[in-house]
């Protein structure tokens, strides 16, 4: 679907959620396909048939709409498994997001969302919001329900946790001295799941 081809269709004749559902649909293909260089809220506009005055009532900045779309795009791909296996989870959910960086568009455009946000503030927010915040309360969520159920120790940091292994994995995804790989992944979970033992 293009641009020329997408016809405009009034918002009025439809509900807002549909609209803005459409909107972070084409939102998040433009973005995996063209990274932020070439995300605009005119090209936004085109792709869902939406008006610019409705993306700028939605979102603040481009950026804001991007992390949005980015987000809505990936989420079932990092959907948080729940086997009752917390070595198993964390392994399964690890192992979906390095592949999601290295064989998708997406680590690169994650990479870019991280860089943009550095200097816009609304774009930060919005990442914060509506990706690494959710992103990090269901791993939270799933190391301390480990936690309840005894397969961890009762003095665990689950945010800690959560920052040994996305942290070491986005550190080789921003800085690529070292690959980052599914192997890598699956190291980080077992050597980190022993020292969360009890004893």
């Amino acid at each position: 679907m293009t641009e020329q081809q997408t016809p405009r269709r009034g918002r009025g004749r439809r509900p807002a959620d549909e609209v803005r559902g459409e909107v972070l649909a084409a939102a998040g293909d433009l973005l995996l396909a063209e990274g932020m260089a070439g995300f605009t809220f005119e090209r936004v506009s085109a792709i869902s048939g939406a008006s610019r005055t409705t993306l700028h009532k939605w979102w603040p900045s481009r950026g804001a709409l991007a992390a949005e779309a980015y987000f809505r795009t990936v989420e079932s791909t990092l959907a948080f498994p729940d086997t009752g296996d917390i070595a198993a989870d964390l392994t399964e959910q690890l192992l979906a997001f390095v592949r999601l960086m290295t064989r998708t568009a997406a680590g690169r455009v994650i990479a870019e969302l991280i860089g943009s946000a550095q200097t816009d503030p609304e774009l930060a927010a919005a990442y914060r919001e509506h990706y690494s915040a959710p992103r990090r309360a269901l791993a939270v969520t799933a190391v301390e329900a480990a936690r309840d159920r005894g397969q961890v120790r009762d003095d665990v940091d689950a945010e800690a946790v959560v920052d040994q292994l996305w942290g070491a994995c986005y550190h080789r995804l921003l800085i690529p001295d070292q690959p980052l790989t599914e192997a890598f992944a699956r190291t980080l979970v077992d050597q980190l799941v022993r020292g969360l033992r009890p004893a």
